[in-house]
């Protein structure tokens, strides 16, 4: 596939930004609702609309699906609680940046994609700022061995979502947005039953029922920007890049998310950050250039489009041949 144009750079970089800011929103309503509710929750306020007003795309269904479930369900299943059992917010922000190793590894894997030598040395390189910026901050932190548990929380959440990038490719949706708000009717009923199992079914109703108070104000305003700013703004945008691009070359650009979500965290919750800290993200932006702006070694190769005694339901699988533009 060509180079990302410029445009397409730009969208990149607003993505980053909302999905940095993200954060901030997501500890708003952590603050508030019990995590696994909250998760259930922000899906749940979008999906009745979506099925209501929303034509469903034409899409491969089992692609369709795995990227509901990784990006959707076990991603932000994983986040949430690592983030309500210590997980700090810009750590957070950093450390979910697995799903971009995680994704070109799963392109090459499964998508036959071919990276650049520099890719892959820029990939390392921020790998590496990441680790460094972990290890700092695990060394800090007051939770002690019991962080790691956090940590490997977090470094599952994006191992999925790097499952629901190579999905979402995969389904080569006839429009990029409505496959991501579609996306959302899947993760509530797996999220609420965890909720129910985990948190008891009276957790969720308590803080709605308090509503009304500081923290319940905070927590609407946090859920407000995760639905229309971080799912179907961030989301939707980066769905569309990915439908248009390799692997290997939009998924670098998550790794810049952790740089405007460290920041914002030491703006407004005071998590301030330290000299290695500083120190590893300046090596991750340094790594995420080099994997984005690389030239291609080959054109990757889709797997072929499924024949009809392989779908279910034919009338569905009507997407976009490989290389022709979305609608």
């Amino acid at each position: 596939m060509a180079i990302m144009s410029p445009r397409d750079r730009a969208l990149g970089l607003a993505v980053v930004l909302l999905w940095g800011f993200n954060f901030i929103a997501i500890r708003l309503g952590l603050d508030h609702f019990p995590p696994f509710f909250f998760a259930a929750l922000r899906f749940a306020v979008m999906a009745i609309p979506v099925m209501l007003f929303v034509r469903f795309p034409k899409v491969q269904l089992r692609w369709f699906f795995l990227y509901a479930v990784g990006f959707g369900t076990l991603q932000f299943a994983c986040l949430f609680l690592a983030m309500e059992l210590g997980m700090p917010t810009g750590l957070a922000s950093l450390v979910l940046q697995t799903s971009a190793p995680f994704t070109v590894i799963l392109g090459v894997v499964f998508l036959r994609e071919r990276m650049a030598p520099l890719q892959v040395i820029g990939i390392v390189a921020a790998v590496g700022g990441m680790a460094l910026i972990a290890v700092d901050r695990t060394a800090h932190s007051s939770l002690g061995v019991g962080a790691l548990l956090p940590i490997a929380l977090t470094v599952l959440g994006g191992l999925s979502w790097a499952f629901g990038n190579i999905g979402g490719r995969l389904a080569q949706p006839d429009d990029a947005l409505r496959m991501t708000l579609w996306m959302s009717v899947i993760p509530p009923i797996p999220l609420y039953a965890l909720s129910l199992a985990v948190e008891g079914p009276s957790a969720g109703f308590d803080a709605v029922a308090t509503l009304g108070t500081h923290t319940g104000i905070l927590a609407l305003c946090g859920l407000a920007y995760v639905v229309l700013l971080g799912t179907i703004a961030g989301s939707g945008i980066w769905t569309s890049l990915m439908s248009r691009h390799a692997a290997s070359r939009v998924a670098p650009l998550s790794l810049l998310v952790p740089i405007v979500g460290i920041s914002a965290s030491w703006a407004f919750l005071g998590e301030t950050p330290t000299i290695v800290e500083l120190a590893g993200a300046a090596v991750v932006i340094v790594g995420c250039a080099a994997g984005v702006l690389a030239a291609p070694v080959s054109r990757p190769h889709l797997p072929e489009t499924p024949s009809a005694d392989d779908s279910a339901e034919p009338q569905l699988v009507g997407a976009a041949a490989p290389g022709r533009r979305l609608r």
